[in-house]
């Protein structure tokens, strides 16, 4: 059985090939759905949660934040803050483009859900159907 197959192993034509067609798949990619799906197919968990610490780690240095502040708030070794300094600074400008475009959009910006909207009331009001039996009861 084969072992793994190291970058430096693969020819020019074999890096260019796959590399391409990786390349032309993701910009196929519609929308935010088809890119959850693909990366959940593509993935694992753990590999998806590294590159989003990595992307968490370049916006945090982009406004400013210490190697330190970013090692302790995102649990990982400054080494890597480093990594990712280094592809900020001397990369393509793929992080920097895409966290620019991000933070102009605002349709996709976390944000703290107010649970009080989840208050029974708030469900009776939303749902009346589901409650109807308890709403006729309680207006008499």
């Amino acid at each position: 059985m084969p072992g793994k197959v190291r970058y430096n192993q693969l020819s020019d034509f074999e890096k260019k090939k796959f590399l391409g067609e990786f390349y032309t798949m993701i910009s196929l990619l519609r929308n935010r759905g088809e890119v959850k799906t693909f990366f959940k197919d593509l993935l694992t968990l753990s590999e998806v949660v590294m590159i989003s610490r990595r992307i968490q780690a370049a916006k945090m240095l982009l406004e400013g934040e210490t190697y330190e502040e970013i090692s302790k708030r995102l649990k990982m070794s400054t080494t890597t803050v480093n990594s990712v300094e280094k592809w900020l600074s001397n990369g393509f400008g793929g992080y920097k483009n895409i966290i620019k475009r991000y933070k102009n959009k605002k349709e996709y910006k976390f944000e703290e859900k107010n649970y009080a909207s989840f208050s029974l009331p708030a469900i009776r009001k939303k749902y009346p159907l589901h409650f109807l039996l308890i709403n006729l009861l309680s207006k008499k």
